[in-house]
């Protein structure tokens, strides 16, 4: 891969070998890059986990929160300056776990930021249990017997709640992640990106060869406005579809709040604000 702005000089990462987190820090770098954004005018958002880690290899502005909160920061920043991309980005056990309530509000709020989350179906950072999608019978050392729940949709949840954007990709194809990724942080409004990754460390089930044998892309025919459509390709599991499943484009949050100029820039009238102050008082 070529070099671009975001890199750092001599930086090593935590990740295992064979991990999907080094393909997608290479992918996410090279989409960025291709887009011309500078380092100055990104703001990489995440919570906790070895996805989460991603905004420490990149040389730019990040935000690392804590469990599950990626969101309402990345919201927050996008608020205070519309003019910044804001990715917010963590692994599915983050964003779709402890992140859950935030995922399903921050659809609602439709903010103009990119969630780009790395699905292993596997607890990674924890040493190997169960997270939301992980699929059933899948045995860890806490779900002994495998895993009894039905797996958690993102696609289909985000759908049903008329997302804006909606994707998924496999990192075992990089180049077609990055167009998807490309794709997203374009997009005007909340996009939704599940990259499934494998986790060859904790994951022996859904390796690069499951994914591989058990996805497909989208038809070219396939009409990324139709949400009905959109939402029958989601609830497949026989094979999972990748590709963009649904674009809608609509306000923003910051439209809704007509905000227009960030937030440094904005002037002080101290005579006013002083004048309130002093009627609230009295």
């Amino acid at each position: 891969m070529k070099k671009t702005d975001f890199d750092i000089e001599g930086m090593e990462t935590a990740w295992c070998p064979g991990c999907g987190d080094h393909a997608i820090l290479s992918a996410l770098k090279a989409s960025l890059d291709n887009l011309g954004l500078t380092p100055g005018k990104l703001v990489m958002v995440s919570g906790i986990g070895q996805a989460a880690k991603i905004p420490q290899y990149f040389n730019t502005n990040y935000f690392n929160g804590l469990h599950g909160r990626a969101l309402p920061a990345a919201v927050a920043i996008k608020a205070s300056n519309p003019e910044l991309t804001v990715v917010a980005e963590s692994g599915d056990g983050d964003m779709y776990g402890e992140g859950g309530n935030h995922f399903i509000h921050t659809i609602r709020r439709n903010p103009d930021i990119t969630n780009i989350v790395h699905n292993n179906m596997v607890y990674g950072l924890t040493k190997g249990q169960a997270s939301p999608t992980s699929r059933r019978g899948f045995v860890t050392p806490v779900q002994v017997s495998g895993v009894m729940s039905e797996p958690f949709n993102p696609l289909a949840v985000a759908i049903s709640l008329d997302v804006s954007f909606v994707a998924r990709a496999f990192i075992g194809d990089q180049q077609r992640t990055s167009e998807i990724i490309e794709a997203a942080i374009k997009h005007r409004g909340y996009a939704l990106v599940d990259i499934f990754q494998p986790c060859p460390s904790f994951n022996k089930q859904n390796t690069y060869k499951w994914f591989r044998e058990n996805t497909y892309y989208l038809e070219d025919s396939f009409d990324s406005s139709e949400r009905l459509a959109a939402l029958g390709k989601a609830f497949q599991t026989d094979r999972l579809p990748l590709g963009i499943f649904y674009r809608n484009e609509k306000p923003t949050f910051t439209d809704n709040l007509r905000i227009k100029t960030p937030g440094y820039r904005k002037i002080v009238d101290f005579k006013r604000l002083n004048g309130l102050i002093s009627s609230l008082a009295s």
